[in-house]
């Protein structure tokens, strides 16, 4: 199906966006890009497209494994230097519950709670980006992340799940998920002690997939009661990467914008490297049915304009409107994968934006629980 955008191309309305008009676009030449977030990237080069990836979904395991173990000290190097110098947050209470997953594995979550809060809160549960394969819920990215909601009212618990690669790997599917769901049923089980209301399943990216696999896998195991609202942000659900499909053309205008489709392909790989879960819904939410989506909760999908994945997020919402889902979109314009996050110092405004309405969902939630 053609979008709107490329029909009007096709007869000179209007030109194609990003790649789609101009294969060789750069994020720095992208009239869209916010400058602001375009010198940040600038630092690391990134406002230009990256060099070809090293490896492919076509790369032996062992390849992929080993440049996902190299990469992940470089991103959490690049995030420290962005979140650098930012004061630190004083009115947040902080510690961490080690507990027992449905694999006899050790699982850690950590808990943020603002100081001198009186009453129950409502509770998100956060689960880190990184593709499903590397970073850490104890990162500089995601902890300061848990802080910033924890400072606006909210108890935020994160997990350390499995990764399928990196220093927490390497463990591919289901592990990942599986300790989602653990850390879930403790935070469930402990609402009374935790002072909580109700329960957001949040995630970026990779984590993004993880929240809403969490949804559909709550319903599937008859646990609907443990999640009142799903906050997803920029998800990566498709497992269309190294074969693109052209019902997602942000796979195509978007390309090499921060992210690369060929790395993303790669990532895939290392998650479920056997390839028995291309289409399962619990490993790629995209190929969710209408069966598999009917009465789940209350959803949020939100988007970044320039992201190679805002279409699969805006395709899951299409999808969860069919289904009679509570939900909603955004699209985070001027902004790369994940922009509204990562950018802390460089767009304020922007970050705070997203942090304010994770919290007025949160609070909507809240109150209908009480």
């Amino acid at each position: 199906m053609t979008t709107f955008q490329e029909t009007a191309s096709a007869i000179g309305l209007l030109p194609a966006p990003g790649r789609l008009g101009d294969p060789n676009s750069l994020l720095k030449t992208d009239p869209r890009a916010d400058p602001r977030m375009l010198a940040a990237l600038a630092e690391f080069g990134f406002d230009n497209a990256p060099p070809p990836a090293p490896v492919t979904a076509d790369s032996p395991l062992e390849e992929i494994l080993e440049f996902l173990a190299v990469s992940e000290p470089a991103y959490e190097g690049v995030f420290r230097a962005w979140f650098n110098g930012l004061p630190s947050i004083e009115n947040v209470e902080r510690r961490s519950e080690r507990i027992k997953g449905a694999d006899d594995n050790d699982i850690t979550l950590y808990v943020h709670r603002p100081k001198n809060a009186s009453g129950r809160l409502p509770c998100v549960y956060h689960i880190h980006g990184g593709g499903m394969v590397i970073l850490e819920a104890s990162g500089c990215l995601a902890t300061r992340w848990r802080d910033e909601l924890s400072a606006a009212g909210i108890v935020v618990i994160g997990v350390e799940f499995r990764n399928g690669a990196g220093r927490l790997g390497s463990h591919p599917f289901p592990a990942g998920l599986n300790d989602c769901m653990s850390g879930l049923q403790w935070a469930f089980e402990n609402k009374a002690t935790l002072g909580i209301s109700s329960i957001v399943v949040s995630g970026e990216s990779g984590g993004g997939n993880l929240a809403l696999a969490v949804s559909l896998k709550a319903k599937k195991d008859d646990k609907f009661d443990q999640i009142d609202g799903v906050y997803a942000m920029c998800p990566y659900i498709s497992n269309a990467w190294a074969n693109k499909i052209h019902e997602l053309p942000s796979l195509y205008e978007n390309d090499d914008y921060f992210l690369n489709c060929t790395m993303m392909g790669a990532c895939a790989v290392a998650y479920d490297p056997a390839h028995k879960n291309d289409r399962n819904p619990l490993c790629w939410p995209y190929f969710a049915e209408m069966d598999d989506l009917r009465d789940l909760p209350p959803h949020v999908i939100s988007v970044n304009e320039l992201d190679p994945l805002r279409d699969e997020g805006l395709a899951y919402y299409r999808k969860l409107m069919a289904a009679g889902v509570s939900v909603y979109s955004r699209t985070v314009n001027g902004t790369c994968h994940c922009g509204d996050m990562v950018f802390r110092k460089a767009l304020p405004e922007v970050f705070g934006a997203t942090v304010r309405d994770i919290k007025g969902f949160a609070d909507s939630l809240s109150s209908r629980s009480m």
